[in-house]
């Protein structure tokens, strides 16, 4: 990827509005994101993270504002062109427990195989299953059905699935859930490598270590993001601090950042 592309801004929202019912939950939210960067999203309990990315994935309406997808409004886009740029892994990923693994990561692929899938898998479609199924370490059990399998590897598998899309713009929602520590190291790998390769990936975590491997985060706070900015800096460090009350600390350690909780 060529160093303008590299920087140009993948997804963006601006001025977003976003209410529950009654209840108001973003105000007024500037988030943006870059091809080639990882943006983690982090705040407390309540603070607006997963619906802020539902929005920017066009799954749940704002009151006011606007989501661009590269450079466009997001409603413009084509449902089939958005499927293919845009690829999506929620909390509530659910599917029918009797399919089997591969095949619930090949639907990451029907974005891809004109309409209703009637093109069938080609060999490219083949190739990012098989490539996402090695990616999270998931290969093993390809032909089990998703109900011999545990929480943290249906995790997996739908994170495969969303890996096997390859679009420009990942959007995740606490991906970690239910991944004991090796497979957080391998998801954070995951996502590092993503990034690198010119994607733009945008998760929300409740992981402050992984978050703290991102390129950027944004802080957000009672429906509000109230900083921005690169992993190092240390206003970053500070507002993290400050939204989850004192209880953690962020300190350098071995060349790494380090979450300490205070007690």
């Amino acid at each position: 990827m060529n160093a303008a592309r590299r920087h140009h801004v993948e997804v963006e929202a601006t001025r977003l509005c976003a209410s529950h019912g009654e209840r108001q939950v973003l105000h007024d939210v500037d988030v943006r994101a870059q091809a080639g960067e990882w943006l983690a999203i982090v705040g407390p309990n309540g603070a607006g993270k997963s619906t802020l990315l539902r929005c920017m994935a066009g799954l749940m309406a704002a009151q006011s504002g606007e989501i661009k997808l590269q450079g466009q409004a997001l409603g413009h886009w084509p449902s089939g062109a958005r499927a293919r740029h845009l690829a999506w892994l929620g909390q509530d990923a659910g599917g029918d427990p009797a399919m089997t693994v591969h095949d619930v990561v090949a639907l990451g692929r029907m974005p891809h195989q004109g309409w209703l899938g009637l093109s069938g898998m080609r060999a490219a479609d083949r190739g990012a299953v098989s490539q996402a199924l090695q990616d999270t370490d998931m290969a093993w059990a390809a032909d089990r059905p998703m109900s011999a399998l545990s929480g943290g590897e249906r995790q997996r598998v739908h994170l495969a699935r969303t890996l096997a899309v390859q679009a420009p713009v990942m959007l995740l929602d606490e991906p970690v859930s239910h991944l004991d520590a090796p497979h957080q190291r391998l998801l954070a790998r995951v996502l590092r490598r993503e990034a690198d390769k010119g994607r733009c990936v945008v998760s929300v975590l409740h992981e402050l270590p992984l978050a703290l491997a991102a390129d950027r985060l944004a802080i957000m706070q009672a429906g509000r993001v109230v900083t921005h900015g690169h992993r190092d800096d240390p206003a970053v460090h500070r507002a993290i601090e400050s939204v989850f009350d004192q209880a953690v600390t962020i300190t350098r350690v071995a060349q790494r950042w380090v979450v300490l909780p205070s007690y």
